[in-house]
Formats: C-alpha cells, sequence, structure tokens
C-alpha cells in the first residue's frame, strides 16, 4: 500500500509537469524590447560606429539564445542590422507598434500547441523566441527552438515597404497584404513542426515535402488554411505547377520554388504549396490519419529512397516514378562534341579543349580527376564559357605520348534551366613530339 502510494504521489507530482511542458512560460520575447532600446539609440547619431556599438551592446550582447540561433541561421551581423535601420526608416517606424503586440499574444499558442500534441502524442518541448531580424525571414527553428522575426511575422498591410529595394518589396509587399499579424498562430505551429523534423533535404521534392508537412499539419490544427499568397495562386494554376514541379522536383537547385520572390507572374514559395499537396494527397489516401502524420513528421528527407516512396504513397502523380525520373532526365543537357578524339592522337601541342553542350549553360563549372587521378589530368586553368554559352574551353599543358582523362561533372555544369550536366569522362592521348 506504501509502494503504491508513493507511486500514486510521483504521478501527481509528474502530471502537472507533463501538461505544463507547453506553457506560455515557454514563449520568450524580451529581445523585442532589447531591440528597440537599441534603436532608440542609434536613431540619435550618424556615426556608423557608435550605432555598432549600440545594436552590439544593447541588443546582441544582451541577446536571448533565440537570438543567437536565429542570427547564426539567417547571417545576421549587427552590420545587417545598422544597414537595415538606416536605409528603411519608414518600415520601422510602422512596424514598431505591432511588434510590441506579440508580448500579448502568447497565450493564444497554447491551445494550438496541445491541439498538435493531440495528434502527435510524440512532440517534444521547444522554446518560443520572438526576437528581431534584418528582414529576411519571418521564421525557422533549429535545436528545439521556435524562432521568429518579429518585424516580419506582426506586419501587416500599414507597413510602409516604400523604402525596400525591388527585389524586396516584391516578395515582401503581398506577404504583409495576406496581414501575417493576424495569423501568427500558424506560423508558430508551423515552425514548431520543424521543431520535431530531424534531417535536411537533398532535393528539391525533399526539401518541398520538408515545408508541406509543416504547412499541411498547421492546417490540421487550425482548421484553416495558411493565408498565404501562394496558398491562393496554388489551387487556381495547380495542373501547370503539377506538370512543371513532375520535370523541376530532383533537381538539388530551389531558386523556381522555394524562398525566392515573385517570378514572371508567379508568386514566390510555391514549392511549399506543391509540398503541401503531396502531403495532404498522402493523408487522405492513409486509413491511420494519426501515423500518417508521423510518417510525415518522421520522414529521413535526407534518403532519397524514402522520400521517393512518400511521392509515390501519395498517389499524387499518376505516373510511375520511373517516368518521373525519365522526364526529369531528358531535362539535363548532355556534352555533344569533345575537340579532342579518343581514338585519334592528340597534339601535345595542343593548348586548348573545347566542349559542346545540347543546351545553354549556366555560370556553374566543375571539373574532376578522371580514372587516372591526378597523373593523367591535363587541365592548368580555364578560357570560359562562348558567348552563346554553348561550349566551355579548358586550357591543358600536354606530353607526347600520354594517356590523360578528366570529368565533366554535373556537379557544376548545369544548364540554364538548373538541370545538371549528365556527368561526362574526356579521354584521350597525345602522339609522340
Amino acid at each position: 500500500m506504501k509502494k503504491l502510494s508513493a507511486l500514486l504521489l510521483l504521478n501527481l507530482c509528474i502530471l502537472p509537469l507533463a501538461y505544463g511542458q507547453y506553457s506560455t512560460r515557454k514563449v520568450i520575447t524580451t529581445d523585442i524590447d532589447n531591440f528597440w532600446t537599441a534603436y532608440d539609440s542609434i536613431r540619435t547619431t550618424n556615426d556608423s560606429l557608435k550605432q555598432l556599438y549600440y545594436i552590439q551592446k544593447l541588443y546582441v550582447n544582451r541577446g536571448t539564445p533565440g537570438l543567437k540561433a536565429f542570427m547564426e541561421a539567417k547571417d545576421y551581423t549587427p552590420g545587417s542590422y545598422v544597414f537595415a535601420i538606416r536605409r528603411y526608416p519608414k518600415f520601422w517606424a510602422s512596424v514598431r507598434n505591432n511588434t510590441y503586440k506579440a508580448k500579448i499574444l502568447t497565450s493564444e499558442f497554447d491551445p494550438a500547441i496541445k491541439t498538435l500534441n493531440s495528434i502527435y502524442p510524440e512532440l517534444k518541448p521547444a522554446v518560443i523566441y520572438f526576437t528581431i531580424g534584418a528582414l529576411n525571414s519571418a521564421g525557422t527553428s533549429g535545436n528545439g527552438m521556435v524562432l521568429i522575426g518579429a518585424e516580419l511575422a506582426t506586419g501587416d498591410s500599414t507597413v510602409d515597404v516604400s523604402e525596400l529595394p525591388p527585389a524586396l518589396k516584391s516578395g515582401l509587399g503581398p506577404y504583409f497584404r495576406s496581414d501575417p499579424f493576424q495569423h501568427i498562430v500558424p506560423l508558430n505551429i508551423h515552425e514548431y513542426v520543424h521543431t520535431q523534423q530531424h534531417s535536411e533535404a537533398y532535393n528539391l521534392l525533399a526539401q518541398c515535402i520538408y515545408e508541406g508537412t509543416c504547412d499541411f499539419i498547421t492546417e490540421l490544427v487550425t482548421l484553416k488554411t495558411l493565408p498565404l499568397p501562394y496558398m491562393s495562386y496554388g489551387p487556381e494554376h495547380q495542373p501547370e505547377l503539377k506538370a512543371q514541379f513532375a520535370t523541376e522536383m530532383f533537381l538539388n537547385t530551389y531558386r523556381n520554388w522555394l524562398y525566392n520572390g515573385t517570378n514572371n507572374g508567379k508568386v514566390g514559395d510555391l514549392g511549399y504549396f506543391m509540398g503541401y499537396t503531396i502531403c495532404r494527397s498522402y493523408y487522405n489516401h492513409s486509413k491511420n490519419k494519426k501515423q500518417a502524420i508521423k510518417d510525415m513528421i518522421e520522414l529521413n528527407y535526407a534518403d532519397t529512397t524514402a522520400v521517393e516512396n512518400f511521392l509515390v504513397n501519395s498517389r499524387y502523380y499518376e505516373q510511375s516514378l520511373a517516368q518521373l525520373h525519365q522526364a526529369y532526365e531528358v531535362k539535363r543537357p548532355i556534352v555533344t562534341g569533345v575537340s579532342v578524339w579518343p581514338n585519334k592522337p592528340v597534339n601535345p601541342n595542343t593548348k586548348e579543349i573545347k566542349i559542346d553542350f545540347s543546351a545553354v549553360m549556366g555560370r556553374s563549372t566543375a571539373v574532376d580527376y578522371g580514372p587516372g587521378g591526378k597523373d593523367t589530368y591535363p587541365v592548368t586553368g580555364i578560357s570560359g564559357f562562348s558567348p552563346d554559352k554553348k561550349s566551355f574551353t579548358f586550357k591543358v599543358d600536354l606530353q607526347p605520348d600520354t594517356d590523360y582523362d578528366f570529368i565533366i561533372t554535373g556537379g557544376g555544369f548545369r544548364s540554364a534551366e538548373g538541370y545538371p550536366l549528365v556527368s561526362y569522362t574526356v579521354k584521350f592521348k597525345t602522339g609522340p613530339k
């Protein structure tokens, strides 16, 4: 009986801790006050060194672990802040009051996080930090922390973006018009889900599912679709987006789909919508909904086989995985010509080798040792791309009666559209003197 009473007492002590781990005490907002203290001091002088001193002493040095993690994740420096403060005074003046309001919203997170815990019982606690960034991110996560950039996350249609450069304005203008301040709870849930994920993505498909998982689960928690531009644009243009994504999903560049601004009439971040749609399809085709949620959150995004199996099981695409890979492969550029021939002796006085490609190429390049390693590697420099970007010339240093080889790699050479080159090994032998 004493043993039973002891166990009962232990459980009574543990239960409040278990249910209290998602309390608003885990929402930290002190960085907001510290930033505006530093901001007011910065505005008293035009001396840039003094401004750097103020932001360092009054904001960075007093920063929470969340601020330090946010700065590291987004490569913010004291100079980043001073630059933004000096260049965009109308922006800062218009957003200031909203950032303070974040402090009174903390109680609204508890119900949403408890709902998240109910659909994903394995949920681990995370600390939510409201910080001030330098206009690059409304939120991210890392090391069990939700990191919110309040200068963006608390914005609304009243925020003045008139001083921002065109590229920044094109992204933040529509974002603020979507009134993110009114939807700050979903933003926090999205980032909270990120704290439960474990691995980094290897390619575009994995990264889109990584982000889409958070959007879809946020919708399950809040029972509302995220009011972001890509969630309005996506459903209206899904057929063409689906077709385009089918040929690009295996790329390891995100530029057309993620973390980008409006381009060619399309809104940015449409990869979020594609990932969300794939996750929704996976969920809808799953008999065990709770297991489907677990599958999404715990997916090994670095494992291409696991990610591709998830795509197949989502039944989002009618084509087989092999067909999808083929649609991608036919887009990759190939080497169509080399100025030296493998079956013909090359003049040892040759100083350049030209490579021709099947498509207009982008700026990136890479070359590697061939099967013979360093001893058979002839490249000493580059002359660069031709004006039409469909050929590239290497400088070489050759010896008579010698075998040479090197690899033109798809890891570096890419088409202007971003597709990696099918790697090609250049092999030849020089003739006598």
